[in-house]
């Protein structure tokens, strides 16, 4: 025999040898929402916000710099790149092979802003304390104007080549004409122009920081607030073709512990000030931007401002910061982020994709580029990658793990798509370690149809599974969603403790029966952790168990108790109840689908007794493969019977009788005494030894009474509240 055959053999034998194993209902581990698939490693794919996961454009590391971080992108009409950032007021020049040099090293700690104007002039803004350089392209350099900021922000220029200088910590907007001579052409109450951009009317768009304006100012300079973002910071401003705004917001602006503001109207009036006036403002922050990009708190916001000046949030993340803006060839709008590298499509106001993920930290600049192409740069490190519009020729997806609690029979793995052309292949693999390691089982045989196939990998406890994902063309499949049955190994259920309630009260038998008197028990807990196995722990562990109030009832008692089933199946329970002579068990109640039981005591004769809780699994599995588990109760007694009464005598002395009595009971200690002397009320009379702590107790008592008959009425009450009572007259 082969080892081929003899391998087949064996894992029939296997198989057949488990099916006995594996009972009860058949289960779906189902994936198809954005935060399933987001959980898993993800390469050359985008996720839909609504759960379509496609092949990601394509895309490639462009150029290395040797800066730690890039802060700006700019291209001339050649098609070169030019890039700033830091540490080092570098200036990057990457020609249109990717192949980059440093054009000139500017004095500062980072450049911020670059751009370049229509005779292909490129411009450099330094900082902090810095200027804006204009550099020729033999890397010559000067200083081609300095707005005595500590910060220069963003650079933009109109169509009459005029500069616009967005600056800090003054809060203030420059303009400078083409000989380099400029002025504040517009200061506001903020401390930062923190972005910048213009429209078609000539209008510049900027955000600032820490009230989270956007503004947008005429070409006459005059300022009129077109929303306040709910964040501090709008880190970047887009002018769309349609005249609509897009803005971005970081970092929280309300004080901590308080929530964002929703969406206000538009500002009615503006908050700035003529040229040159000055403006009343606080101190400066120093802003961690200033140096490599950070964790921001907050999170980020998008809002659309639309051509008639309504704002919408378009897009919020909590984790993510986002530092850029752009268009993509078809106009939907993409967001640069950190501190995951992620880069986002806004599809609509509902919609957003999870576009791609650069290895980098950071995506802190966009660039346009030729026949449909983007370039992104991005900070630790400061590398710039091209991005074009056709998607990648391949993808694939891996699930995160899937735990299925115990031992498990994995069934049919099936998917949903739309192949468009292309196509999908599904591989799984298990184990019985919590990550894929070198001991779980190899990728199995790809799976290509979507109605799918039964599933190759050895039972486990986990399972992953892997989509591949082809393109036909320049046509993406689309994947939806992917559903894998499994069946756990049935495993008996356990009965963890049992309770014994008190005396005298009865489980209400129908639901909404209102008692006279009741009785709230607290919840029944574990008396202490279960011990450590390696057995995996229970799906539905009961923590534990909480019954209705208890209605008092003579001569009744109950039991309730705490049960689990590893596999989480329903279960019923059957009671039996033995006394302390006998042998066999006895039936009290049979199919109880609670975990509490009372029943009428007085069917039994006095005595200790035990009950036995046997819990099923047999309404979640077929008859053959149901299982149980069971526990005996602690002994407790069953009394009907009340205490006697003996020797009730009584004595008169000198205006004074004494009363002696002795009370007994056959399993109960005397919980209390009373008497009453000539019909007057029940007075609480105690033991000679002072204490209610015995199964036979002598009372003796001495009261005030005048001549004549009196009448004395005494009565007795052991634990269980079975009371006997008895009289004297006294001449």
């Amino acid at each position: 025999m082969t080892g081929q055959i003899r391998n087949s053999v064996c894992a029939l034998v296997f198989c057949a040898s488990c099916a006995g194993l594996f009972a009860g209902q058949t289960r779906t581990w189902s994936q198809g929402d954005f935060t399933d698939f987001e959980k898993g490693v993800i390469k050359n794919l985008s996720v839909r916000s609504d759960g379509v996961v496609t092949l990601a454009p394509r895309s490639k590391e462009w150029s290395d710099t040797s800066a730690m971080y890039l802060w700006s992108l700019a291209r001339d009409s050649k098609g070169n790149l030019y890039a700033g950032g830091g540490t080092g007021a570098k200036l990057y020049r990457i020609g249109t092979d990717g192949k980059n040099r440093v054009l000139a090293e500017l004095d500062g700690l980072e450049i911020h802003a670059v751009a370049v104007d229509s005779k292909d002039r490129v411009y450099a803004a330094t900082a902090p304390d810095g200027k804006v350089y204009r550099v020729a392209a033999n890397g010559k350099t000067e200083v081609f104007y300095d707005p005595h900021a500590k910060y220069i922000w963003a650079l933009a220029f109109d169509r009459n080549d005029n500069l616009f200088v967005a600056t800090g910590d003054q809060g203030e907007l420059h303009r400078v004409a083409p000989d380099g001579k400029g002025k504040v052409f517009f200061r506001c109450d903020e401390n930062h122009v923190r972005s910048l951009a213009l429209d078609s009317q000539g209008n510049l768009i900027v955000g600032t920081e820490p009230g989270g304006l956007v503004l947008r100012i005429s070409p006459a300079g005059e300022g009129f607030v077109l929303y306040q973002m709910p964040k501090r910071e709008v880190t970047a401003v887009l002018v769309a073709r349609d005249g609509a705004i897009y803005a971005a917001g970081v970092g929280s602006r309300s004080p901590s512990g308080q929530p964002l503001p929703a969406a206000p109207a538009p500002a009615p009036a503006a908050a700035a000030v003529n040229p040159g006036q000055p403006a009343p403002r606080q101190p400066a922050p120093v802003l961690p931007l200033t140096t490599a990009p950070v964790n921001i708190t907050g999170g980020s916001d998008v809002y659309l401002i639309d051509p008639s000046g309504s704002p919408r949030r378009i897009w919020t993340n909590t984790r993510d910061v986002v530092y850029a803006l752009a268009l993509d060839s078809s106009g939907h709008l993409l967001l640069g982020s950190g501190n995951r590298g992620h880069i986002y499509r806004v599809e609509s106001p509902t919609l957003y994709t999870s576009l791609m993920t650069l290895p980098a930290t950071q995506v802190t600049a966009f660039q346009s580029g030729a026949d449909g192409r983007l370039y992104a740069a991005t900070g630790n490190v400061g590398k710039i990658y091209e991005i074009s519009p056709e998607p990648e020729a391949e993808g694939t997806l891996e699930s995160d793990v899937f735990d299925a609690g115990l031992f498990t029979r994995w069934g049919r793995v099936s998917f949903d798509l739309v192949p468009n052309g292309g196509k999908v292949s599904i591989q799984t693999r298990s184990g019985n370690l919590d990550q894929p390691q070198k001991n779980w089982s190899p990728w199995s045989a790809a799976i290509s149809d979507p109605k799918g196939d039964r599933i190759t990998s050895p039972p486990a406890r986990f399972l992953q599974w892997k989509a591949t994902l082809s393109a036909a063309g320049v046509r993406s499949p689309e994947l939806n969603s992917v559903e894998v049955a499994y069946l756990p190994k049935n495993l008996e259920p356990h009965v963890d403790r049992i309770e014994i309630t008190p005396f005298n009260y009865r489980f209400p038998s129908q639901v909404g029966v209102t008692a006279v008197q009741s009785m709230s028990l607290p919840p029944l807990v574990p008396q202490q952790a279960r011990s450590e196995t390696n057995e995996p722990p229970a799906q539905a562990e009961t923590v534990s168990t909480v019954t209705p109030a208890m209605q008092l009832a003579k001569g009744f008692i109950g039991a309730r108790w705490m049960a689990a089933d590893p596999n989480g199946d329903s279960m019923v329970y059957t009671i039996d109840i033995r006394g302390k002579a006998e042998k066999e068990w006895k039936l009290l109640k049979d199919r109880v689908p609670e975990k509490y039981v009372s029943w009428d005591s007085t069917a039994f004769p006095d005595g200790e007794y035990r009950i036995r809780v046997v819990a099923s699994d047999s309404p979640s599995n077929p008859p053959a493969e149901a299982l149980t588990g069971q526990l005996e109760s602690d002994p407790f007694v069953i009394d009907n019977t009340p205490p006697q009464i003996t020797g009730l005598t009584a004595t008169r002395n000198a205006g004074k009788l004494e009363f002696r009595w002795h009370a007994a009971d056959a399993l109960n200690t005397i919980q209390k005494a009373e008497y009453s002397l000539d019909g007057g009320e029940w007075t609480l009379a105690a033991p000679t030894t002072g204490l209610s702590d015995s199964l036979a107790l002598d009372y003796s008592l001495v009261v005030a009474a005048g001549p004549g008959e009196h009448t004395m009425a005494v009565r007795v009450a052991d634990s269980y509240g079975n009371q006997s009572a008895d009289k004297t007259v006294v001449q």
